[in-house]
């Protein structure tokens, strides 16, 4: 098997970079839900070696992501762990910042409601959440390239497609989590940060 491989994960990994190396300066212990090929893993792990850097994701995508951790051999990256979000039991240990990408619009969203809700299980107070992709605002796509994504997303699966940014909010701080930043990211993607209170 070789590694997996995904363009825009190289494409957008120095722009997101940017914003942790601002949010996760102070943090210890980071959990990347949904690790996909698991690039952003070993990039952020090497850049930002005072972060234990757990990756998880869905069972059928660790073995690629296992590749990547492997190769790179970094001390900071422990196996991947299983997780789906509907998952009874997720990752024990509190840690004090959550990273996702490009995840929100892949999930349905009875899904993005589920892993909100679990958040605080695996959060520390005071821990920080950022996640990237792309958002709507006030309903509206911010570019046609976006409105055309989301069309392709709901045609691959009628539960896909790009979350607006005030639902998104509205689940967040049902569970504690405060809106620090908002940023804007390269091809009409965010990075937005919130933190637990």
């Amino acid at each position: 098997m070789s590694k997996p491989y995904s363009a825009s994960s190289e494409r957008n990994r120095e722009p997101i970079l940017a914003v942790l190396r601002e949010h996760f300066a102070d943090r210890q212990r980071v959990l990347e839900i949904g690790s996909g090929t698991g690039q952003h893993a070993v990039h952020f792990a090497a850049a930002l070696p005072q972060l234990v850097w757990q990756s998880a994701d869905r069972e059928e995508n660790l073995d690629g992501i296992r590749l990547w951790l492997e190769d790179a051999a970094l001390p900071n990256t422990p196996p991947p762990l299983v997780l789906d979000v509907t998952q009874a039991d997720w990752p024990a240990p509190a840690y004090d910042a959550v990273f996702s990408a490009n995840t929100l619009h892949i999930m349905g969203w009875d899904q993005v409601r589920e892993m909100f809700r679990r958040l605080p299980e695996v959060m520390a107070p005071g821990a920080k959440l950022a996640v990237y992709g792309p958002f709507n605002y006030g309903g509206q796509f911010t570019s046609q390239s976006n409105a055309e994504f989301d069309m392709a997303l709901k045609q691959g699966d009628p539960k896909r497609g790009i979350r607006d940014a005030e639902a998104v909010d509205e689940l967040a701080s049902a569970v504690g989590l405060k809106l620090l930043q908002d940023h804007a990211m390269p091809a009409n993607n965010r990075c937005r940060v919130w933190q637990l209170s």
